[in-house]
C-alpha cells in the first residue's frame, strides 16, 4: 500500500502527516506536488493543512483548480479514499466533493487549540472508535466554521455522514464546546459514498503520545485496514 500526500504552494501539515504516516504508522508514502498528472498508483490521499495559495479569494478555491485536482476528483469517483484535513476540507468543499463551506471562526480569530470530539457515526475512517467515544485532537484555523443549507444538513444527519463533532470532554454538544460556530457542532463529514472524508481537526498531530495524545492515529489506522483487506 501507498499513501499520497499532496502539496500546494503555501501548504505546511504535509511533513507533519507525512511523519505520522510513515514514522509512526510505518506505511510507505510520498508526497504529490499539485501539478503532477499522476496520482502514482496511490491507494489513499491525502490533502494535508495550510493556507494554500495564501487563502486568497477563498480559503481552498484556488487549490480547487490545481490539475491534480482533476485526478482527485476522478480517483474519488471511482470509489478511492481520500481524507482533507483542515485546508484539506476546504479544498474538497470547493471542489464539490464534499456539501457545504467553511467561513471564518464565529469571533473572527485564528484558534489553535486541542479539542474534544465526539465519534458520532461509524465509517472506514473511524471503525476503530467506539460509537459515541470521547477523542481530543488538535484544531488550527481561522476558516473553519462549517455551514450548509438546511436541506443538505439535514441529509447528512440522516444518512449518518456526521462522523465528528465538537463536545465537551464529557460529550455535550453544546454551544458553549462549539469553538468556530460550525452548524451543529460538525467537525468532521464524508460524501454519500463514504470514501471521502473532510475534517477541520489535525489527526496527524495527536499521532503519538510525546506530542500529547494517540487518539487521531486511528484515523489513519481504521482506513488503512480497511484499504487493505480490499486490495
Amino acid at each position: 500500500m501507498k499513501i499520497g500526500i499532496v502539496v500546494f504552494p503555501g501548504t505546511w501539515s504535509d511533513r507533519d502527516t507525512f511523519y505520522a504516516l510513515s514514522e509512526v504508522i510505518k506505511i510507505e508514502s510520498e508526497y504529490i506536488w499539485h501539478k503532477d498528472q499522476s496520482l502514482n498508483n496511490c491507494d489513499f490521499i491525502i490533502l494535508p493543512g495550510g493556507f494554500s495559495y495564501g487563502d486568497y479569494l477563498r480559503t481552498g478555491a484556488i487549490a480547487s483548480f490545481s490539475p491534480i485536482m482533476e485526478k482527485v476528483i476522478e480517483f474519488s469517483k471511482q470509489g478511492g479514499a481520500v481524507l482533507g484535513i483542515c485546508n484539506g476540507f476546504q479544498i474538497l468543499c470547493e471542489s464539490n466533493l464534499l456539501p457545504g463551506i467553511l467561513i471564518k471562526n464565529k469571533n473572527l480569530d485564528f484558534i489553535c487549540e486541542r479539542s474534544f470530539l465526539k465519534v458520532n457515526n461509524q465509517s472506514i475512517y473511524s471503525d476503530q472508535y467506539k460509537q459515541n467515544e470521547i477523542i481530543n485532537i488538535p484544531i488550527s484555523h481561522g476558516e473553519g466554521n462549517f455551514q450548509l443549507d438546511k436541506y443538505n444538513l439535514d441529509k447528512l444527519e440522516e444518512e449518518e455522514r456526521i462522523i465528528f463533532r465538537y463536545s465537551s470532554e464529557t460529550g455535550d454538544e453544546t454551544e458553549i464546546y462549539n469553538p468556530n460556530g460550525s452548524v451543529n457542532n460538525i467537525a468532521g463529514i464524508v460524501n454519500s459514498k463514504g470514501n471521502v472524508l473532510g475534517m477541520m481537526p489535525h489527526p496527524e498531530k495527536a499521532s503519538e503520545k510525546i506530542l500529547g495524545g494517540e487518539d487521531g492515529k486511528r484515523i489513519f489506522t481504521s482506513i488503512i485496514e480497511n484499504i487493505s483487506q480490499n486490495v
